[in-house]
């Protein structure tokens, strides 16, 4: 059902946060069993659908392509086989999690006799607002599923038909588990009024977790009267100190920034030591010759031709593209200063051959994701062994880093008394 024409917005979307409700109860007491069950069925139903949701994607993908978005949107909107399939694997990898509800945190036995457990327990409803990225319907869905949440999905008006198909696939798998349809919703409408109405229900919605470019991020900080976990830009850095080994920091380069270009781990930033400024055309070659535009500062620029000059944008710039700005810097501790002041606080790497270096790197750079002697492309909650994750969190709280389906949970206390009255 879509809502494009619907005079009464309004009330559809504050009957799909009611319904909502309803589902978060079921879910916050239902069986680790049950929720997996459900998240299998749904993994075989994306896996058995896959031409029916290349066929949606190809109508979002012609719409993109006639409305003029970038290739590096292009490339998050597009599905194919293997992607879809991969989809499927993923929703697997997240059933295989532990449950994450009910987990003891604490326990604290007091001289009066009273036993006070901290008690890991669902957020409650979630409403998650994303942009392009058909695969966040699915990996969403199934971690607010597995963690016990239901969830409000606002995709980006781009992946509209392929995230509607995705989620005719998770309806069939709830059913499949008895677990109610209003678990997962997606808002049946592009109307951007939609996300106004989302961000005022504070009866209704528990938490909001956006994951888009800086507007969306803005808009919703700016808007929002429930609690943000917010995924921002993924301004990212590799660092490759006068003590890395030269070959490995060539090869990490060249896969953290062009791996995937479009995908928030990607490195934006190198910056190098000026101890090894000679080793920079080297290390840079495999970019060239891969078609990556560099630009770089003065110092940079000097040593290779090849190079155009950066300006002070480009240090605060998520390209999502094959380009990369270079600085040159005189030691460790002016590239924790530069990352410090123009980074996200995202994921950020260093390439050094000395471990207190690499310590002092990773204890300073003010990151949620720091990194050593591998690449920034790392930066993914099915990496990290979560199975997937939502997004990145950038800020502070409650999460950060990765957040899967432990950082979607919350917790209360159980007192347990035989009668006692506080004096």
């Amino acid at each position: 059902m879509t809502v494009e024409n619907n005079k009464n917005l309004n009330d559809v979307i504050k009957s799909i946060g009611v319904s909502a409700n309803k589902a978060a109860r079921v879910l916050a007491t239902s069986s680790i069993k049950v929720r997996q069950s459900a998240i299998i069925a749904i993994s075989d139903e994306i896996a058995s659908n896959v031409d029916k949701i290349l066929i949606a994607n190809e109508r979002d993908m012609k719409n993109a392509e006639s409305e003029g978005l970038s290739n590096a949107m292009l490339d998050r909107l597009k599905l194919d086989k293997d992607r879809i399939l991969s989809i499927s694997q993923g929703l697997v990898a997240i059933a295989n999690q532990q449950d994450p509800i009910g987990k003891t945190l604490g326990i604290n036995k007091r001289p009066n006799g009273l036993i006070i457990e901290k008690i890991s327990v669902p957020v409650g409803v979630i409403t998650i607002i994303y942009e392009s990225r058909p695969n966040v319907t699915a990996d969403a869905g199934a971690l607010c599923l597995m963690s016990g949440n239901a969830v409000i999905l606002r995709g980006g008006s781009e992946s509209f038909n392929s995230s509607h198909a995705i989620l005719s696939c998770m309806h069939t798998g709830l059913r499949s588990a008895k677990l109610p349809e209003s678990s997962i919703q997606l808002v049946p409408t592009k109307d951007r009024t939609a996300v106004g109405i989302l961000l005022g229900m504070e009866n209704k919605i528990d938490l909001v977790i956006p994951r888009g470019g800086r507007s969306l991020i803005e808009r919703i900080f700016a808007e929002s009267r429930i609690p943000v976990l917010a995924h921002l830009d993924g301004i990212c850095h590799t660092y490759i100190h006068s003590e890395a080994d030269p070959k490995m920091a060539k090869d990490l380069l060249f896969n953290a920034k062009m791996r995937r270009t479009g995908i928030c781990g990607a490195t934006e930033t190198l910056l190098i030591d000026s101890k090894i400024i000679n080793n920079l055309s080297m290390i840079i070659d495999p970019l060239v010759n891969a078609g990556c535009e560099l630009r770089g500062d003065k110092a940079a620029c000097e040593i290779d031709k090849r190079l155009l000059a950066a300006t002070d944008k480009d240090w605060k710039t998520e390209y999502l593209d094959s380009i990369l700005s270079i600085k040159v810097v005189k030691n460790l501790s002016e590239a924790i200063d530069h990352i410090n002041k123009y980074g996200s606080h995202h994921t950020d790497s260093i390439v050094t051959e000395d471990d207190v270096v690499a310590s002092k790197f990773m204890n300073e750079v003010d990151s949620g994701i720091v990194m050593h002697n591998t690449s920034t492309q790392f930066a993914d909650g099915g990496e990290f062994g979560m199975g997937a994750e939502i997004g990145i969190s950038t800020g502070k709280l409650h999460a950060r880093g990765p957040v899967g389906i432990e950082q979607l949970t919350t917790y209360k206390y159980k007192v347990r008394g035989c009668g006692q009255v506080r004096p």
